[in-house]
């Protein structure tokens, strides 16, 4: 995957991972995972589907 960003952008998220030990592209999965729980079809589905039950 190849993204465009500017390039202070990225010198600030380059030292915040480092700061924490973390390379960038482990990052950036942990938030596309995070978003696609909150944003994919079947995660939504599921999420009302669970919450039906429990009401």
């Amino acid at each position: 995957m190849h993204i465009s960003i500017a390039d202070e952008l990225k010198k600030r998220f380059h030292a915040a991972c480092a700061l924490r030990g973390l390379k960038m592209s482990q990052v950036v999965v942990e938030m596309i995972e995070q978003w696609l729980k909150a944003n994919e079809p079947n995660s939504a589905r599921e999420l009302k589907e669970q919450d039906t039950a429990v009401n």
